[in-house]
């Protein structure tokens, strides 16, 4: 039953999954942390496997760079592998001194600059939300990891390399934690779908402090939120 974008069987993917914006992570978390993984899709290079983390199924999926790409992926995982709760686990730029490099963030919210919800046809601005008990969970299980997590607001942005370097500021003055690219759009699936969605970010870069991460370190080395995204599954 492949869709135009994933070519896995109806019943290969679980209950959950976990997606990563790098494929290449999502074949980390499956070497590394999975037993009895199998390879499930690997169309455009977009790496998914299915295995088992203390005995019970799941599934990790990268899913590429924006809210197009993170949009096609859970739309189809939602609607035709009967996924219901997909986590995102990514890295994000940090807008405020007192959040850190390799600290997290679980994003309760996610503002954007993205037409992603205008076709939804609203009359006003849709405020897309995590599911609030996988919000309330990955702080419990930050908190007993010892991992410093902030949630909060997070911006998806569609954006990059912004012609105006001080758009952040106003983010920032709205008390949105940080910046990333594809959550809103995940969380409008959900919200659509009637399923549930999070994401845990990894500050990878600081739009105030000299602090930033390599791309290996991205890929290889953001183990907390992978391992809260596991046990949430």
């Amino acid at each position: 039953m492949a869709t135009p974008h994933i070519k896995a069987s109806e019943n290969d993917f679980a209950p959950t999954v976990l997606m990563p914006g790098d494929p290449l992570r999502a074949k980390f978390i499956a070497e590394k942390y999975l037993n009895k993984t199998r390879l499930i899709n690997d169309v455009r290079g977009m790496l998914g496997y299915t295995g088992e983390y203390k005995g019970k199924q799941v599934s990790v999926m990268g899913s590429g760079m924006g809210m197009p790409s993170i949009g096609i992926y859970s739309y189809e995982l939602y609607h035709f592998y009967h996924v219901e709760t997909i986590i995102r686990i990514g890295s994000c730029g940090a807008y405020h001194e007192n959040v850190h490099v390799r600290d997290l963030i679980i994003a309760m919210g996610a503002s954007t600059n993205s037409n992603f919800a205008v076709q939804y046809d609203l009359s006003g601005t849709f405020a897309p939300l995590a599911d609030f008990n996988l919000v309330a969970k990955a702080k419990q299980l930050a908190e007993h990891k010892g991992a410093v997590a902030h949630i909060g607001n997070i911006l998806s942005s569609d954006i990059f390399y912004d012609a105006n370097p001080d758009t952040w500021k106003k983010w920032a003055a709205m008390g949105v934690l940080g910046v990333e690219m594809e959550s809103a759009a995940l969380y409008m699936n959900a919200a659509k779908a009637g399923k549930k969605a999070l994401g845990i970010f990894t500050v990878s870069d600081h739009f105030i402090l000299d602090e930033m991460t390599t791309s290996d370190e991205r890929e290889k080395t953001f183990t907390s939120m992978m391992e809260i995204a596991l046990e949430l599954a």
